[in-house]
């Protein structure tokens, strides 16, 4: 009769598993509580102490780490010494091992969660087993997931010589136990506040397939971070399936508004970078003064809202041609609204960054890391360097455009107008022609830009952008300042009686 290894944290479909497993004629063996289970549901059970002819010890955390287990999961059943070995120590083979592993990242991401309790969720004899038996999947079947207990049930009903089966099962041991060690990894690098440890171990999931990538010749997948919420936070209210696009321009849509906070503010996103960006006393009203910023490039353009959507708001978004909204809530009437739309993905929910998380670009052969910007949300450590003060109503444009041009790719200029942007210059070569494309775009739209406000994500190399701004009639700029020729910007400003604001901050967005 062939032995099968039950010991299970998570017991969902324990119970109907084993029986089954009963059924076909399997002898039980089991620990602690998850043999008590499989009793209350009338199963007879042996325990793994009887199998060891040794307690369980040290609080359980000795109970299957013996030779009377691992001999009967590594025990090649193809190999006469391997068995003439285990029987002259009197080991019996063991055919299956279903184990799921101490809750550790549950544990660890409990608020208030004391290191001497997480520590006891590390579970040992867990992975032990089943590396054990997934090394020997020609002959062991092994289990980490509950929901793949009926398809192995059914494997075995049909006549259990599946060795495919056995193989795929066997790598999703070796997926799942690289993560768990990850997630400790990880969190023994947070006791000591290490952001940057000697080797990062990300432990990802398959959040969802994806139809195609970037381009349709190319085959993508989604993965999330393990209990770091995220996207994967999002919960879908309409639409077709999220694409490979549609998940990085939300993300882009999110980078937009999240300097924002709790106020009503819309971005308008194409291509991960705004092209339309506002602050309104409704959503309706920041909706229309993004759009109004560049309403042929919001063709397919995927909206953020930082504030719930109403009726209104669904109803004027819905005559525009959008891939997707996202919001933390929408109104009854607004999903309906939005919901005529087949295709529209709509997106309700915050998707959060964990706290301490870094920002990773893959490179051929690696990964860069790096710490995340903090968002620009105050201008508490601005410096004004021209001899023009700012108005109060130009210091509000240069924190909105401060704000805003932190979402745009580089080299990036924004020009901004009343809690909305008027012209974008995203993603150039240099930033005399980002300058250019802002005012360009601000003139396509019918904009006026005499006295508005230009933000920058990074210094002025030379005095060019400035006079090409002041001859738009800008009147307030914000950037970063350190440039070798802040000297000579700064005199062009003032030569034509503009505000220039330092922040001492970059906001490259590469």
């Amino acid at each position: 009769m062939p032995t099968a290894l039950l010991s299970v944290s998570d017991k969902t479909g324990l119970a109907d598993f084993a029986k089954g497993l009963h059924d076909l004629g399997w002898n039980l063996i089991s620990t602690g509580g998850t043999a008590k289970a499989l009793r209350d549901a009338g199963l007879e059970v042996r325990d793994v102490s009887d199998v060891t002819q040794f307690p369980e010890m040290l609080d359980g955390r000795v109970k299957t780490l013996h030779p009377a287990v691992h001999g009967g999961l590594l025990a090649r059943r193809d190999s006469p010494e391997h068995m003439a070995a285990i029987a002259e120590h009197g080991i019996a083979p063991i055919d299956l091992v279903a184990v799921n592993l101490y809750p550790f990242r549950a544990t660890a991401a409990r608020k208030g969660a004391r290191p001497e309790d997480v520590i006891e969720q590390i579970d040992i004899g867990g992975p032990s087993m089943l590396r054990s038996a997934a090394k020997n999947f020609a002959s062991v079947t092994t289990i980490v997931d509950p929901t793949d207990y009926q398809r192995v049930l059914g494997a075995f009903r049909a006549g259990g010589g599946d060795v495919d089966l056995r193989r795929h099962l066997a790598a999703k041991v070796y997926e799942h136990t690289a993560a768990y060690d990850a997630s400790i990894a990880d969190w023994f690098a947070g006791q000591h506040h290490d952001p940057f440890p000697d080797r990062i171990c990300l432990p990802l999931e398959k959040a969802q397939s994806l139809r195609y990538g970037e381009n349709p010749g190319q085959a993508a997948a989604f993965y999330k971070e393990i209990d770091t919420g995220g996207l994967s936070d999002l919960r879908q209210r309409g639409g077709k399936e999220l694409s490979f696009n549609n998940l990085l321009d939300l993300e882009g849509a999110l980078l937009a508004t999240e300097p924002f906070g709790d106020e009503i503010s819309c971005a308008i996103i194409k291509h991960t970078t705004p092209c339309g960006l506002a602050t309104g006393t409704t959503p309706l009203d920041a909706y229309r003064k993004a759009l109004a910023c560049d309403p042929i490039s919001a063709f397919g353009s995927v909206i953020s809202f930082s504030t719930p959507v109403d009726d209104a708001t669904a109803e004027a978004v819905s005559s525009l041609f959008v891939e997707c909204v996202v919001a933390p809530a929408f109104s009854g009437g607004a999903l309906e609204i939005l919901g005529r739309k087949k295709n529209l993905r709509v997106l309700e929910g915050r998707a959060r960054w964990a706290p301490g998380a870094l920002d990773y670009k893959r490179v051929r052969g690696g990964l860069l890391a790096q710490q995340r910007p903090q968002a620009p949300m105050d201008d508490s450590a601005w410096k004004v360097v021209t001899k023009r003060q700012p108005t109060a109503e130009e210091r509000r444009d240069l924190l909105f455009a401060w704000r805003a041009v932190a979402s745009v790719k580089s080299n990036a200029i924004v020009l901004a107008r009343d809690g909305a942007t008027i012209g974008i210059g995203a993603g150039q070569m240099s930033r005399v022609d980002a300058a250019f494309l802002a005012v360009h775009k601000a003139a396509l739209g019918g904009h006026e830009t005499a006295g508005c406000a230009l933000g920058s994500d990074a210094f002025f190399p030379f005095r060019d952008s400035i006079d090409q701004a002041a001859d738009a009639g800008v009147r307030a700029v914000v950037q970063p300042g350190g440039s070798v020729r802040d000297e000579e910007v700064i005199a062009a400003a003032d030569e034509h009686d503009m505000v220039m604001i330092f922040t001492g901050v970059r906001l490259f967005r590469h």
